[in-house]
């Protein structure tokens, strides 16, 4: 069994080997560098933890003071002050989503810029030993209380420290966030590159257990003619399901008509890409079938073929091909919620026009062309009360306004919403309002 602090450090370990996993680490190493001799600054990619990424030979080189404290605290056994600091500044910085400045152990001024994917914190940018004023009496007196643990001679650090650059605060904030947006855009880079990896990879397992499965059919049963009567048979379960939105069972059936592609296809990428093509103009005419909008599916139809048209790799073809199928599926969804939003409204105009007749379910459900069951469904989904709660509301609206009316007696104003026995309406209105009609009209 796995303690909690084993735990613990064995998942801040993953992140950091995440970071790894994540980054071209040439590249942003080639670019700290640039930020370096354009502005005297250095700059380091830690893990949560505070560890830098980069090995001894690709980090940086710290300023003279930097590297004289970081010897002494090696030969002390503190290493971790500096790890330790940087750590609790990449949290602060998480915390509050910007780079976030402070006093190193040393007393330096640094600043972390969080590397945050997905609301997850992987690491930090750490930049500065710099000074934000000019050294005074105090600081002096301040940086050997800060560092008295290290060492007893304090005169070469001083002399270090002298060769500390001095940059206002306006222009440590303007590197942090240059920092902060240059590394974030390469680290989500490598994030949805990685996760493509990941869902290509998964695919591609299913994809294969599909494969074993259909061929294991095919052995049993070899004919032809049941490989083609299989595929148009399940091309049509899998157009069913798309014009009804079903995107689990879809998927179900898409695995297997991408496993009969894969195995006909006899490693023919043109043949492969060919019936692929052909599956995806089959998804597209259920899509709109199904209620998706037209362009939505063309768009959806065009990017599928530009991406067929580039890849060379089944794999990446396999992928491409499962992702059109949930776009369109979800063009499909998201127009249906479309329409229920529109047949809800017209159900509320057509009550609302005719909320002087005794209404039925029937009448009201007929008026958008829809059954009485999945009308009432999507309205109460949609408005949270039943239809028949909602034309008693309509006509409980109105009566208040009539009843304000004096020229009205309690059986007219029943009669006009459409009750044929007053006592009923009666009986209702206290019911949803807490007390008769004629109390109402008392206090009205």
């Amino acid at each position: 069994m796995i303690n909690d602090s084993t735990k613990y450090h064995q998942d801040r370990s993953f992140n950091r080997l995440q970071l790894l996993k994540l980054i071209d680490k040439n590249l942003l190493k080639n670019i700290l560098n640039a930020f370096t001799k354009a502005t005297g600054l250095t700059a380091n990619i830690v893990d949560i933890e505070g560890r830098s990424i980069f090995s001894r030979n690709d980090a940086q080189k710290n300023c003279r003071f930097c590297q004289m404290i970081w010897r002494k605290q090696k030969e002390k056994g503190l290493e971790n002050r500096c790890t330790g600091s940087y750590a609790r500044a990449g949290k602060q910085a998480a915390i509050f989503g910007e780079p976030y400045i402070f006093r190193c152990p040393a007393g330096l001024i640094e600043w972390a810029a969080p590397i945050i994917i997905e609301e997850q914190h992987l690491g930090s940018i750490i930049c500065g030993q710099v000074l934000m004023w000019e050294p005074e009496e105090f600081f002096w007196i301040e940086l050997k209380e800060m560092n008295k643990g290290l060492t007893d001679d304090f005169y070469e650090l001083f002399q270090a420290a002298k060769e500390l650059k001095v940059i206002s605060g306006e222009k440590v904030q303007g590197a942090a966030d240059l920092l902060y947006v240059t590394a974030n855009y390469i680290m989500k880079s490598g994030w949805e590159n990685l996760k493509y990896q990941k869902e290509m990879a998964l695919q591609q397992s299913l994809l294969s257990e599909e494969i074993q499965s259909r061929k294991s059919l095919e052995e049993k049963l070899s004919t032809q003619s049941l490989s083609l009567n299989y595929s148009l048979e399940k091309e049509k379960e899998l157009i069913s399901k798309v014009r009804l939105g079903d995107l689990k069972e879809a998927q179900k059936i898409f695995q297997t008509l991408l496993a009969d592609i894969f195995i006909n296809g006899a490693a023919n990428l043109n043949i492969i890409k060919a019936r692929i093509l052909e599956l995806g103009v089959i998804l597209s005419r259920a899509s709109v079938d199904g209620g998706a909008n037209l362009n939505q599916a063309l768009e959806i139809s065009s990017r599928f073929l530009q991406d067929v048209s580039r890849f060379d790799q089944v794999e990446e073809i396999n992928l491409a091909a499962v992702k059109t199928l949930e776009r369109y599926l979800h063009a499909v969804q998201n127009n249906e919620i479309a329409k229920n939003r529109l047949a809800v409204q017209g159900m509320k105009t057509f009550i609302r026009n005719n909320y002087r007749k005794n209404l039925t379910l029937e009448e009201v459900s007929s008026s958008v062309y829809l059954s009485p069951s999945y009308a009432s469904r999507i309205f109460k989904e949609n408005q949270s009360i039943t239809i028949i709660e909602y034309i008693t509301k309509v006509k409980l609206e109105e009566a208040k306004k009539l009843l304000r009316d004096p020229k009205y007696q309690i059986d007219d104003v029943a009669e006009m919403l459409g009750y044929h026995d007053a006592s009923y309406f009666s009986k209702v209105f206290r019911r949803k309002e807490g007390m008769t009609p004629t109390q109402y009209r008392q206090i009205g």
